[in-house]
């Protein structure tokens, strides 16, 4: 995998990426650096640093919080604003998009521990509610929690 400045990869060996790809066990090429740095970030952290050496690549991973982030402060602000309003699952996922606004329905699904459908059921919900909005599309849209 070779990594440019922007974070994206190409594939060393495309049969062995489209492989992976027709198995379903990756999304797309070149997105998984970008979105292991993304969560990082969302969730405070500071993002690792990525190194090409020789035939492979180096990952350097940081323990350091970046400054002004409180790690409870997202999850703490929203449950005691809606605890009377929603179930635990509808809470999940009002901290989770929070935290990573283009969270898709499937990490979401995993992390709450329900499956996708219920996760729409519930996005339906907190839609209705006034609290969850979608900003643009499917694909390369986010979500916005809505004050309530």
């Amino acid at each position: 995998m070779l990594l440019r400045g922007d974070y994206t990869s190409t594939p060393r060996n495309v049969q062995v990426a489209d492989m992976f790809k027709e198995a379903g066990i990756i999304e797309r090429y070149g997105s998984g650096i970008r979105r292991i740095v993304d969560d990082f970030k969302a969730y405070g952290l500071a993002a690792p640093e990525f190194k090409e050496v020789g035939e492979s690549f180096l990952v350097t991973v940081s323990k350091t919080r970046l400054s002004g982030f409180h790690p409870n402060t997202i999850q703490k602000g929203l449950a005691e604003r809606l605890v009377e309003r929603l179930v635990e699952s509808q809470k999940k996922i009002l901290v989770l998009v929070q935290a990573k606004p283009n969270i898709s329905k499937k990490d979401l699904a995993a992390t709450v521990g329900i499956s996708t459908t219920a996760i729409d059921k519930n996005i339906s919900a907190l839609k209705a509610k006034g609290l969850l909005k979608r900003v643009g599309p499917d694909k390369g849209g986010h979500w916005e929690v809505l004050a309530p």
